[in-house]
């Protein structure tokens, strides 16, 4: 009934194997917290384009393959997964995906979210889109994977709930301290935990955060930190309305029968202008 996590908000870098090894200091400061799942911002292992890259051609894809690698070892040395952020090279002339990467603890790459909502100008100068959802189980915990823009689209997180989501990890670049109000208002209607995970660049807008299945802040990163650490705890009383009332009900209705059982034939129902 219960999960460590930890959510980052490290120094973005253009240099994979300064993120690399970011990455894996890290990992060894959240295993040394007992967290089970460790998530990154957007882009963080490659450098994140349009921000830091202006040229594909500017990227060491080697040096980001032999992070990645040593990534998953380590996470399999600590029996840690990790939601890491990477562009995701595709065959050239295509444009990479901008992706998070799913490590699990035995140390292998057991899914990959892709982007599907790009901005305009990832679009059309930077990356090739997704188009599929993607959850994994964590000791009995489901995660679901966004990016950054994606904020800005409900479906894709109601979908989620849909799927049987109990905490949404959302990476992210983000450009207005709206975000964050946008990302709390998803977790109080899905009624799931959401890590919200953002560069050390973004802190003056917002900090990396993990959010109440009710909507509040439960810990967010302070600086110099780089790192918080949250319980995923679904026997917390605090949450017992929003996980054991609201979430079931909300999914009865949602389904419709409750309501469409109980419609009436009277004319004063029909008649939208009578008074």
């Amino acid at each position: 009934m219960k999960l460590r996590i930890a959510t980052t908000q490290p120094t973005a870098s253009v240099d994979a194997r300064h993120n690399g090894r970011k990455v894996r200091h890290l990992m060894r400061q959240a295993a040394a917290a007992q967290a089970k799942l460790l998530h990154f911002p957007e882009g963080f292992l490659s450098g994140y384009a349009k921000e830091q890259i202006a040229d594909w051609d500017d990227v060491d894809w080697p040096a980001v393959r032999e992070e990645l690698d040593q990534v998953t070892e380590l996470a399999a040395e600590l029996g840690m997964w990790v939601v890491l952020g990477s562009a995701h090279p595709l065959t050239p002339p295509h444009r990479p995906h901008n992706s998070l990467y799913v490590i699990s603890d035995q140390g292998r790459v057991v899914a990959r979210y892709d982007k599907r909502f790009c901005s305009n100008t990832e679009i059309t100068s930077f990356y090739s889109p997704g188009f599929e959802p993607v959850v994994f189980d964590v000791d009995g915990f489901r995660f679901g994977c966004a990016i950054c823009i994606e904020v800005n689209f409900p479906q894709l997180f109601a979908e989620y709930e849909q799927l049987g989501v109990d905490c949404l990890l959302l990476s992210a670049w983000p450009v207005d301290s709206i975000f964050f109000t946008k990302a709390q208002a998803h977790a109080a209607i899905n009624n799931y935990w959401l890590s919200v995970s953002v560069p050390s660049q973004s802190a003056h807008l917002m900090r990396s955060a993990v959010i109440g299945p009710e909507g509040s802040s439960l810990a967010s990163v302070d600086a110099p930190a780089e790192m918080v650490v949250v319980t995923l705890d679904r026997d917390a009383p605090e949450f017992h309305i929003a996980l054991d009332l609201a979430r079931p009900w909300r999914a009865t209705a949602n389904q419709g029968d409750i309501y469409r059982s109980r419609r009436v034939d009277d004319p004063r129902s029909a008649d939208h202008t009578c008074v």
